[in-house]
């Protein structure tokens, strides 16, 4: 027979613990914290799995922070009638994401490239972590972690607080912003509410980052720590350049050999950002030759009115309510001069 004591005791912990996790879960959402899932991993997968949806019913978006930004899932299937699958990772080169899905002989789909050309002409291995993170979990995924993300999805899809990225142990502690030791690095912290992730890994500002200049401020400072990081960091050489250019070119060739299509775009920046990436990858040098090379379709964002207009509050990325309108013009682009089939095309 167990213990009445030990018993007591654990029926007492558990109401602690259900009391303190109520209690963190009812200050963050009147805190104005909201839902946001873990985007990297199992949930990457899970979208992964998609990619072999026939061509007429999805379409693939692959890049960095800038397509999972300025894409909006629901416009995008309310317009196209089609699935959007976000495979895009912030931070990261897109380029193994293109390598994996020219090697797998089963995708034969549509797919649109985000090109941020920091990060998706950047052969820094630092930059590729996440992403082959990702691939690597998407292959090797087993039965109990398939098992386990279908838990924690719906976990998370209810609380707050099993958001890892701001809520975590080790997210409140890097949040103390503690001084470094002599030597030690440390990425400068994102304001919370910059970046939000619903469970198709679109990112999201909220409302008050989309009103309150001195958090865009802070990301704006983000971008210039960035900046002056590279000042030191040589450029590409001219071998390594061409090795890119010719990687890209092989992949893009066995995708479309298979029937599938692509589309490079180029999406909205602005500010000192935009100067300085004009400057580093001037458009001649970088966007033409990728066309050229490819001889894929491409939208660069200051061809076209509408998308040359739209403002990133923090010099990068668009808001909630500028991504539905760069979406509405992208779908209008493709199909309207890229030639692109959807099922549906719902008026603008």
């Amino acid at each position: 027979m167990a213990n009445p004591s030990l018993q007591k005791a654990a029926w007492l912990m558990l109401a602690i613990t259900i009391t303190t996790a109520a209690a963190w879960e009812i200050h963050l959402r009147k805190s104005g914290a909201s839902i946001s899932y873990d985007e990297t991993g199992p949930l990457w997968a899970h979208h992964r799995k998609k990619v072999y949806m026939p061509s007429e019913e999805a379409t693939v978006f692959i890049g960095s922070s800038r397509n999972k930004f300025d894409l909006d899932t629901k416009t995008w299937q309310d317009l196209t009638g089609e699935t959007p699958i976000q495979l895009a990772q912030e931070g990261n080169c897109p380029l193994p994401v293109l390598d994996d899905l020219a090697n797998d002989k089963n995708f034969k789909g549509k797919l649109v490239i985000d090109v941020t050309e920091g990060l998706f002409f950047d052969i820094f291995p630092g930059n590729r972590i996440e992403i082959n993170n990702a691939l690597k979990y998407y292959k090797e995924e087993s039965p109990a972690q398939k098992l386990s993300f279908y838990i924690n999805s719906f976990l998370e899809s209810k609380l707050v607080l099993l958001d890892k990225e701001y809520f975590s142990l080790s997210a409140k502690l890097k949040a103390l912003q503690i001084p470094n030791r002599k030597g030690v690095f440390e990425f400068p912290i994102f304001p919370m509410e910059f970046n939000h992730v619903n469970f198709e890994r679109q990112s999201w500002m909220t409302d008050r980052f989309v009103n309150d200049t001195s958090l865009q401020q802070q990301v704006q400072k983000v971008w210039l720590f960035v900046f002056d990081m590279l000042k030191n960091i040589p450029p590409l050489s001219t071998h390594d350049l061409d090795s890119v250019f010719a990687s890209i070119k092989n992949n893009v060739d066995k995708i479309q050999a298979r029937g599938g299509k692509i589309v490079f775009v180029r999406t909205p920046s602005n500010g000192p950002f935009w100067m300085g990436e004009q400057m580093v990858f001037p458009r001649e040098k970088f966007w033409d030759r990728l066309l050229a090379t490819t001889r894929c379709a491409g939208i660069h964002f200051t061809d076209y009115p509408v998308l040359k207009e739209l403002i990133c509050p923090e010099w990068s990325h668009l808001t909630p309510a500028d991504a539905v309108v760069h979406t509405k013009e992208l779908v209008r682009i493709l199909h309207e001069e890229k030639g692109w089939k959807f099922s549906t095309i719902k008026s603008r």
